[in-house]
């Protein structure tokens, strides 16, 4: 494959030649032009990164550009840049970012965007598989490299067999295990309640779920698929409150769960434990639910106290999240933040060991990576894809509206300490007073 580099250089060069015919025909040079300037700051490693800005997933997109730039700032000033072996020097990194608007459709057409409009030699993608997959199958159908990390790696994997693209992150296995880890501390009647929409994540949800729930001692009852964004749940609600499921557990975004919660709440739907992925990973959403999100149990991929290095900066997930809050004012720091950091150690180890943006020579790279980051260590198998642990969190609300989450289950990765047993949540009518 040609160097995306390379054709960048190309095509500049050709503009500057015709900037300088242009000039030396109307009698003299323009002072303000620079040929060799331009194709100067051209000459670097272009790296895209296809994001939900907007949408229902902005929560996700919350934190880039300015994590990953955090990160590339340091390759560029600290460093001074990575290594190629054909120019003899090294280039410094530019990130080249583009909304997915939260759509599977947009996410593939930015990725094209990316790839033949700006020439990026490498992409990185996270934020669900509503972003990673159709990213990940673009990068394949081009030849372009691609690292991704943030979404269920089998449903990832399901878009495969890949060739130029990789993932590192947690299964539907470890996430729904980190789920029933929860179950088995509440005394219940065992009866699970499934709720899952037509989407990638909640189909492969809605497979898995069933047999593993059996496997622990569960039944599910499984009312059916609703559509993303659907606006009213009482025929769904009403299903799993007759069906007595003390239980619930599935996947849903943010917006689309606030809706459903709400209606569980003025159904008088009282299921004693709500395990939703996706949908109660950020604090400013469960705080938004009021009293309502006191209680609700999420995955966890990360926190700034759990263990881990960066292999490219040496900070920690405390110095991390510091940096984060100092530049952004926010009080709260996503789990998305430590992956966002580590695809960014992941570019910089990849690319310094290949000495080069051809794509075979990166991909070999991508093949032999043994990195421990800071979300820990990072080594893809056969399939292109490496499954990290997953814990189990719950959220409290405080009396001044703030949602703060404690581990109350840590079997995938016992180096981080649990905070408590899991709570009971009773959602009533009458907690909406006041919200």
């Amino acid at each position: 494959m040609k160097r995306k580099l390379h054709q960048r250089l190309a095509v500049l060069a050709i503009l500057a030649c015709l900037v300088l015919i242009s000039a030396c025909g109307s009698g003299g040079t323009d002072p303000s032009v620079s040929s060799s300037a331009a194709v100067d700051q051209e000459e670097c490693i272009l790296v895209g990164r296809v994001v939900p800005i907007t949408g229902p997933l902005a929560s996700f997109g919350s934190g880039t550009p300015f994590v990953e730039q955090q990160a590339i700032d340091y390759i560029n000033d600290v460093l001074g840049g990575i290594y190629m072996s054909d120019l003899g020097r090294k280039l410094p990194i530019r990130l080249v970012h583009a909304d997915s608007e939260s759509s599977l459709t947009k996410a593939s057409e930015a990725a094209v965007r990316l790839i033949q409009e700006e020439f990026i030699d490498i992409m990185v993608v996270s934020n669900t598989a509503d972003t990673v997959c159709p990213v990940s199958t673009v990068c394949e159908r081009y030849g372009i490299p691609c690292i991704s990390v943030d979404a269920p790696a089998d449903v990832w994997l399901a878009g495969g067999p890949y060739t130029y693209s990789f993932h590192a992150f947690f299964n539907t296995e470890n996430e729904l295990n980190c789920f029933m880890d929860a179950w088995d501390q509440l005394a219940s009647n065992k009866q699970v309640g499934l709720v899952a929409p037509d989407d990638l994540e909640g189909l492969e949800i809605a497979t898995r779920l069933p047999e593993m729930a059996i496997g622990r001692g569960y039944n599910v009852v499984d009312p059916g698929r609703f559509a993303v964004g659907a606006k009213n749940y009482g025929q769904l609600i009403r299903q799993l409150k007759g069906s007595g499921c003390q239980i619930i557990a599935g996947v849903m975004n943010a917006p689309d769960f606030a809706v459903f919660w709400r209606q569980c709440a003025e159904l008088n739907y009282q299921p004693k434990i709500s395990t939703i992925a996706k949908a109660n990973l950020f604090a400013e959403d469960v705080a938004a639910l009021g009293r309502l999100g006191d209680g609700l149990i999420t995955e966890v991929w990360w926190a700034p106290d759990f263990p881990g290095i960066s292999s490219l900066t040496g900070w920690n997930g405390k110095e991390l999240a510091d940096k984060y809050q100092v530049a952004t004012n926010l009080e709260n720091v996503p789990a998305t933040i430590g992956y966002k950091h580590a695809n960014i150690e992941l570019l910089y180890d990849i690319l310094s060991r290949a000495a080069s943006v051809e794509a075979e020579k990166v991909v070999a790279a991508i093949r032999e990576t043994e990195l421990e980051t800071l979300v820990g260590l990072i080594r893809f198998d056969a399939q292109n894809i490496c499954i990290m642990p997953c814990l189990t969190g719950q959220w409290s609300v405080t009396d001044d509206g703030r949602a703060e989450l404690k581990i109350v289950a840590n079997t995938q990765k016992p180096d981080v300490t649990v905070n408590g047993p899991v709570r009971r949540h009773f959602p009533s009518a009458s907690t909406l007073s006041g919200d």
